[in-house]
């Protein structure tokens, strides 16, 4: 038997590899990856994805066709749990948050599960016709990209890996997530890792996204967002002029946040997405409000940006019950948190950073400077869980989040980045060969 595991000690691991004729050190990554990518039992679960291309295919379109938008996860999240089941895994099952679920017994389980995971929602709204228009090997639909080819794949991975006997040495999580876009804010992973079964089960997280092999984000961009509204007594815009106006008051506050200087590096942006409130024309607004959205690839900044938004919140409100007339009521200000996002970073000297790039490498995918983004991963990089966010289609494709999103399913571009990235999960889970 030999074992390709980074957690093997030196010399059990090289032990193991020269019984079978060949000595791979524990501290040499690009070794262990070569190892796996020339294995005769992974190139034949390589070509049991190639050969079965088309099943991942119509299952692809089935999933982009059920639709689900914010909180609209409830069919997809069931439909994947059986697709979960019918490919082989153990104790499916849809959590509590919505995510579906299933376990890859592993040889030698330590009690902790390498998770590897797509989320299955995508940004649009009820009523989206998302069915899938083909032009060549192009899809054109909502959602196809980000990320509904990826969870296609993660099925083909675990039906290629039992037809042709793939053992790991780890546990594998294998989770349709929840809740990754937008108002979601993280609910399924923040579930998952906070109040779930495994939330004390978990020791390395992937995240697959749009884009090819290769595409690889280490860091998490955090986010706080905000519903910030400024409320006050109203009155006719001639007969009640000079009273106090939480229009003002709105004003006020986003020209103070558009003067907050960040900086450049680490990258921290605000912004003022949404603003809303009023009943007329001639109406001094009994209500006024103003959607916020706070970045920073830094927790310190970000928590220094906050700190600034809410002194400026409340000088809004005190600037405009200053400047008016509050006989009839002050202006008032309430908040109301709408997102939060936590930053953090994977260490670039941890094994699962270490064997994922050293891999993609020797599959032939360059490795640019790791990304930061705001993905699944956030959440256990901010808890000091190792987490990567990565790619395995074939990376063509465009207009994400938009009604004419599309990708290109080509086969031939599509099946070498599955490969790769098939090749990061075992190199990260103790890949074992007879």
């Amino acid at each position: 038997m030999q074992i390709f595991n980074k957690a093997l000690p030196i010399a059990m691991l090289t032990a193991a590899l020269m019984s079978g004729g060949m000595a791979v050190a524990q501290d040499d990554p690009t070794a262990v990856a070569e190892a796996i990518l020339s294995d005769d039992n992974f190139e034949a679960a390589v070509e049991h994805l190639r050969d079965n291309y088309d099943r991942q295919i119509e299952e692809f379109v089935e999933l982009v066709e059920i639709p689900s938008g914010p909180f609209m996860e409830e069919e997809i999240s069931a439909r994947y749990a059986e697709m979960l089941e019918e490919a082989g895994l153990e104790n499916v099952h849809v959590d509590e948050e919505g995510n579906a679920i299933g376990e890859w017994r592993g040889t030698d389980s330590d009690g902790q599960f390498l998770v590897v995971s797509a989320h299955l929602d995508t940004v649009f709204p009820e009523g989206t016709d998302v069915t899938v228009n083909w032009q060549g090997t192009e899809a054109h639909a909502p959602g196809v990209g980000d990320d509904k080819m990826s969870t296609a794949v993660i099925l083909a991975y675990i039906r290629a890996m039992k037809d042709v006997g793939i053992q790991t040495e780890d546990d594998i999580l294998f989770v349709g997530t929840v809740g990754e876009e937008g108002p979601g804010d993280l609910r399924g992973v923040r579930y998952l890792f906070n109040e779930g079964d495994y939330a004390d089960k978990i020791k390395g997280f992937f995240s697959i996204e749009g884009g090819t092999a290769g595409r690889v984000t280490a860091g998490g961009t955090g986010s706080l967002r905000y519903r910030v509204t400024y409320e006050g007594p109203g009155g006719h815009s001639f007969g009640a002029f000079g009273t106090v106006n939480p229009a003002y008051a709105l004003a006020n506050f986003m020209t103070a946040l558009s003067e907050i200087e960040v900086p450049e590096d680490p990258k921290t942006t605000h912004s003022v997405g949404i603003i809303d409130g009023g009943t007329s024309v001639n109406s001094i607004p009994f209500s006024m409000s103003a959607d916020v959205d706070m970045r920073s690839v830094d927790p310190d900044e970000l928590a220094a940006l906050h700190d600034q938004f809410l002194v400026i919140v409340e000088e809004a409100a005190a600037a405009e019950n200053e400047r008016g007339n509050t006989e009839n009521g002050e202006i008032t200000v309430n908040l109301e948190v709408i997102g939060d996002r936590p930053a953090g970073q994977t260490d670039r000297n941890s094994s699962l950073f270490l064997n994922t790039v050293a891999t993609y490498e020797a599959a032939g995918f360059e490795v640019d400077e790791p990304g930061t983004s705001s993905t699944d991963s956030n959440m256990p990089m901010s808890l000091g869980i190792p987490a990567l966010t990565i790619g395995a289609n074939s990376g063509v494709g465009g207009r994400a989040h938009s009604l004419d999103e599309w990708l290109d399913t080509d086969v031939e571009l599509t099946i070498p980045a599955m490969r790769a990235t098939l090749a990061v999960i075992l190199a990260n889970t103790g890949y074992v060969t007879e």
